[in-house]
């Protein structure tokens, strides 16, 4: 499986973006899918997460009511929806597998690139 994120970008403060998160092969409906994100100089920080079968999903505290995520799993994609957005969200932000909808990273074990948000002040 191969991990690619798309979808980052500058917004203003307020504004919305959806990230997209394509994966490779054919397994993809047995894997839990994470979103994390790092901002400079920081620790990566979890985000949000979706169980393989899209029933049970986890927020990080900072995001809930302003991000949601969702899976489309005939199509391999994973997509974090984000919505009234602040410049403290302004982060690299990285989609993984897991075996489970951990909030841990070192529960996943394969990540994306990465796509950058900016969210301007």
């Amino acid at each position: 499986v191969q991990l690619q994120a798309s979808g980052g970008g500058l917004v203003e403060n307020g504004g919305s973006l959806t990230l997209s998160c394509a994966a490779s092969g054919s397994t993809f409906n047995t894997y839990a899918m994470g979103w994390f994100r790092q901002a400079p100089g920081k620790e990566r920080d979890f985000v949000i997460s979706i169980s393989a079968s899209g029933r049970s999903t986890y927020y990080g505290d900072s995001v809930k009511g302003r991000f949601t995520i969702s899976r489309d799993n005939a199509n391999n994609t994973v997509y974090l929806q984000m919505n009234s957005l602040k410049p403290e969200d302004t982060a690299v932000y990285f989609c993984a597998t897991g075996t489970i909808a951990t909030i841990d990273p070192w529960g996943y074990d394969l990540w994306g690139q990465g796509t950058l948000v900016t969210v301007s002040s």
